[in-house]
C-alpha cells in the first residue's frame, strides 16, 4: 500500500489535551494528555477498564468530553473536511452483517468514503482476503473479521489509524503480518495508534508507548526508554512477609512487587543473589526461593498501573472495575 497522495506530517499529529470524561459517578478520563507522531506505531496501553476506548471515541467524535480537547492535525474530527481520507479508525464492538460477503461489506461504506468499488478490491488484497471476497462474513472466523475491518480503515487511504486491539482473534501468522504491515504503514509517514491491555502483545510492534490507568496517565515514552527500565533482578520468597520487608528496608534497596501474593519480592538495580542471600543470613530471614530474574516490560508495565492505583485518589468503588471506564464503548466505528 501506498499513498496516493504527498503526506504532510502536521497532519497527522493526535494531541490530547487535558481531556476528562465522566460516566455518572464514574470518570472515565481524567485531566489526559499525550502526543502521538507521525511515522511512527505508538502503543495506547492500560488494564480493561483504564479510559482508553473512552479517550478513542472522543477523538473520532463519538463521545463530547467534558473538559479539554482531542484533535488530529490541529483539527477535531468534526472539522475535518475529508474525515475518511484523513482517519481510519476500527473500534473493538464493531459487527458485520453475516448475509453480506466481504466485498459487499465495503461495497455498503465506500460511497460514505468517496472511493470507487475499484478500491473495495484494493484493500482486500492488502490484508489478505481476496480469496474469500465473495464469501459471507457470517461464515468468517474471529481473524478474518479482524483483517476485513483493517480493510475498511484503509479504504480512505488515511494518514492516520486509530485501532483497537487489532490483534485480537488472529493466529500467530496473523499477528506477524499485522506487526509487519502496520510498521510499513508507520514507514510511509502514517500515524499508526493501537490499544491494547497487554503490552507483550505489542512490544515487538510499537515505537513509542502511552501507558494510562483508571483514565489517567502514568508513562509515555519511546519504548527503548520503558525496556532500559527492564534489567536483571533478584526474586525471593520467604514466609516471614515482615522480615523480608524489614530487609528490604534496611538495605535501602529498590524491590517491585510483581505478584499480589504476599512473601514475594524482586529486587531491582542493585545487589546480586549472593549479596541477597548474605543479607538474609545475616538478618535471620529464611528464604524458600532465590534466584536471578530478568524483570520483563509486562512485569514494568503492571507495577506502572498498579502505582497508579495505589496513588490515586479515592473513588467509589466502580472505577477500577474492568469495563466500567468504557462502559459507553459499545460502538465502532469502521
Amino acid at each position: 500500500m501506498t499513498a496516493t497522495r504527498k503526506l504532510d506530517p502536521a497532519d497527522g499529529v493526535i494531541v490530547i489535551d487535558r481531556l476528562s470524561k465522566r460516566f455518572g459517578k464514574v470518570q472515565a478520563v481524567d485531566d489526559l494528555s499525550f502526543t502521538v507522531q507521525p511515522g511512527r506505531v505508538t502503543g495506547f496501553l492500560g488494564p480493561n477498564g483504564a479510559g482508553k476506548t473512552t479517550t478513542l471515541r472522543v477523538l473520532l467524535g463519538l463521545a463530547r468530553q467534558d473538559a479539554g480537547t482531542a484533535t488530529i492535525g490541529g483539527r477535531r474530527y468534526h472539522d475535518l473536511p475529508h474525515p475518511a481520507g484523513v482517519v481510519g479508525a476500527a473500534l473493538e464492538a464493531a459487527s458485520f452483517h453475516p448475509g453480506r460477503t466481504a466485498r459487499d461489506h465495503l461495497r455498503v461504506y465506500a460511497p460514505q468514503v468517496g472511493v470507487r468499488d475499484k478500491r473495495c478490491d484494493e484493500v482486500l488484497d492488502i490484508v489478505g482476503l481476496s480469496s474469500v471476497a465473495h464469501r459471507r462474513v457470517g461464515g468468517f472466523s474471529m481473524g478474518m473479521r479482524q483483517r476485513l475491518g483493517l480493510a475498511t480503515t484503509l479504504l480512505g487511504d488515511p494518514q492516520v489509524l486509530a485501532l483497537d486491539e487489532p490483534a485480537n482473534g488472529l493466529d500467530p501468522e496473523g499477528v506477524v503480518w499485522l506487526r509487519t504491515f502496520l510498521r510499513f504503514l508507520a514507514s510511509e509517514g502514517r500515524t499508526v495508534m493501537i490499544s491494547s491491555h497487554v503490552l507483550s502483545e505489542v512490544e515487538q510492534t510499537v515505537d513509542d508507548t502511552v501507558i494510562i490507568s483508571h483514565g489517567r496517565l502514568v508513562h509515555a515514552s519511546p519504548l527503548s526508554e520503558l525496556s532500559s527500565k527492564a534489567e536483571a533482578s533478584v526474586r525471593l520468597t520467604s514466609p516471614d512477609d515482615a522480615a523480608l520487608r524489614a530487609m528490604i528496608d534496611d538495605h535501602d534497596w529498590s524491590a517491585i512487587a510483581t505478584y499480589p501474593a504476599p512473601h514475594q519480592a524482586v529486587i531491582t538495580g542493585g545487589p546480586d543473589a549472593a549479596q541477597v542471600g548474605a543479607a538474609a543470613f545475616v538478618a535471620r530471614v529464611e528464604l524458600h526461593d532465590l534466584s536471578t530474574h530478568r524483570v520483563s516490560l509486562e512485569d514494568i508495565f503492571l507495577q506502572l498501573t498498579r502505582d497508579a492505583v495505589a496513588d490515586g485518589p479515592a473513588d467509589d468503588g466502580t472505577a477500577g472495575t474492568p469495563g466500567v471506564a468504557d462502559a459507553e464503548a459499545t460502538g465502532g466505528t469502521r
